[in-house]
């Protein structure tokens, strides 16, 4: 499949470098390279993309883009987000197609798990 026009970079901002860091190590298996204090790229969770240092977040309230992960264990995975400083802001909730919640990680940025179990 050919590359052109795909998605293929995101960026996010991060108010705490080190404990978003932590974070998504910890719940998500994320890898990071680090380039300066001020930036760091992660890899091989399908897509790939960086953290700034910034004091802004993002969130959808503020008409922010939603990145949704995919989990056959909705459970589990919110109570690993919960053990690592992530904080549940949507309960699970049913949609067509599946459930999902949402949840700020400790730098603020939403995000969604959904799955179709």
């Amino acid at each position: 499949m050919s590359k052109d026009t795909l998605i293929n970079y995101v960026e996010l901002p991060c108010r705490d470098l080190p404990a978003t860091k932590t974070f998504f190590a910890s719940v998500f298996n994320w890898t990071f390279t680090d380039y300066g204090p001020v930036y760091v790229e992660f890899h091989d969770k399908g897509i790939v993309g960086g953290l700034y240092q910034s004091e802004l977040a993002s969130v959808t309230a503020n008409g922010a883009a939603l990145l949704v992960f995919y989990s056959p264990d909705l459970a589990t995975t919110q109570q690993r987000i919960e053990a690592n400083g992530g904080a549940i802001i949507k309960p699970i909730f049913d949609f067509p197609g599946g459930r999902r919640f949402h949840f700020t990680e400790p730098s603020g940025n939403e995000f969604a798990v959904w799955s179709d179990k």
